[in-house]
């Protein structure tokens, strides 16, 4: 087992261990983020108030607009010069979510993706073919960085390219393969399709995250490719990929929680829940240097399973997600807000501000689809000024949201109005969480 004696950690002692990075995270942002400075006074808490885990309820709560209104530098714990690399995020505006790290954070992210990799069994002899985006997107880094500290062959192919992505495949003998499950499925399906028996080649498991993901696909990918599939879950906010992750006995995924402080709160009244009982996820940094965060509200939908793992690791686990409490979707493995796509519609000329989002899933690939109507003005002119305007509007929300997505325009006064709160957003992906 990577690092055993952090993971092994009798319950007692990692209780302790925590609160005494706790302890230690709070004074060391009260004293050098304005920011939580700030937030602390209001909330009337210093950091010598808090003294046990429970005391965590007593902070404040971090969010996603939090972080957007102090972009880029205003999480920042140390001074800017000690920075080495970061990443961001999508938002509902055009303001990302800055993840600044350190050389300790990224010694630490090798560190919590090399225990996700080694949870599948990924050792130094292993070649680790990552197939997640490279850039700003964390989730190709922290593969990458996992596979190096294991002392794995990392093959950084990134995303897209599936014809290259296949011939690596074959030709290197890849054993380990990282990626959003639904790209696994097309590269299966492309396999398939190009002659390639994938079950029969050199890999052995794949871990996939970035997207929901249903126990049936996990099942099809794992026939199709002839693979073991662990899903894995991170968030830029937090560090990227390597939060947690499924061991062998797949029931669940371990939070790291020697780096990452796991609770559950209503999502209404963010009244701290018991392991157990479902509610919205909520993470603290308790190791994190360069942008530290103080529970952030992660609007994931889940419950912590305390229970003793079979496979020796005393961390709590996180049951498989099982839903969001915003609007946000994850298409492709991008986080897109419906906010996004209003904002790009409201800008062109000729629709009206009556639309519908349906996302879909064609084979393995998730689509997106907006259907907007037309003005009365445009309905009554040549076919192809509306074909025009179709392909001016998917530019531009491929420049909004960073996906290729599909404009419908359909005749006026075809969406149905609604007296309340307007349906636009229609999810047909079928996604289970087997509770």
């Amino acid at each position: 087992m990577w690092n055993d004696g952090v993971q092994t950690l009798p319950v007692a002692e990692l209780r302790r261990l925590q609160a005494e990075r706790l302890r230690a995270q709070v004074r060391r942002l009260y004293e050098r983020v304005p920011f939580y400075t700030q937030r602390l006074d209001a909330a009337g808490v210093r950091p010598d108030d808090i003294e046990t885990l429970d005391d965590i309820a007593r902070l404040p709560f971090t969010s996603k607009g939090d972080m957007r209104e102090v972009f880029p530098f205003g999480l920042l714990a140390v001074d800017r010069s000690e920075i080495v690399e970061a990443h961001m995020s999508s938002g509902t505006t055009g303001k990302p979510v800055v993840d600044a790290y350190t050389r300790g954070d990224l010694e630490l992210w090798g560190d919590v993706m090399g225990r996700t990799l080694d949870m599948g069994g990924v050792g130094a002899s292993d070649i680790v073919q990552v197939a997640y985006g490279y850039g700003l997107f964390t989730g190709g880094f922290g593969a990458h960085y996992g596979g190096q500290a294991l002392g794995a062959m990392v093959l950084p192919v990134s995303s897209g390219n599936t014809h290259r992505q296949l011939d690596t495949l074959v030709d290197f003998g890849t054993t380990a393969l990282c990626c959003t499950p639904s790209y696994a499925l097309y590269i299966a399906e492309y396999a398939a399709k190009h002659g390639v028996d994938a079950a029969a080649l050199p890999l052995r498991v794949g871990f996939f995250g970035a997207e929901p993901w249903s126990l049936e696909m996990r099942a099809d990918i794992e026939r199709r490719l002839g693979i073991k599939a662990f899903d894995i879950y991170g968030l830029t906010e937090i560090i990227g990929p390597g939060v947690g992750a499924e061991c062998p006995g797949q029931d669940g995924l371990h939070i790291f929680e020697d780096h990452f402080y796991p609770e559950i709160v209503d999502p209404d009244s963010g009244r701290p829940l018991p392991d157990g009982e479902r509610g919205e996820l909520v993470l603290t940094t308790l190791t994190r240097e360069g942008t530290p965060v103080l529970r952030y509200r992660t609007r994931d939908i889940t419950y912590l399973m305390p229970e003793p793992c079979a496979c020796g690791r005393t961390s709590r686990r996180i049951h498989r997600l099982m839903g969001r409490t915003d609007d946000m979707l994850i298409v492709r493995g991008v986080n897109v807000f419906p906010q996004q796509i209003e904002q790009v519609l409201l800008r062109v000329a000729d629709v009206e501000p009556h639309y519908r989002i349906i996302v879909d899933r064609d084979g393995s690939m998730d689509t997106l689809t907006v259907e907007v109507e037309m003005s009365e003005s445009l309905f009554s002119d040549d076919l192809g000024d509306v074909l025009a305007l179709e392909r001016e509007i998917e530019r531009e929300l491929h420049a909004e949201t960073g996906i290729q997505a599909r404009c419908v325009l359909v005749n006026p006064q075809t969406i149905e109005r609604s007296e309340g709160k307007a349906k636009r957003v229609f999810d047909r992906r079928k996604v289970t969480t087997h509770v």
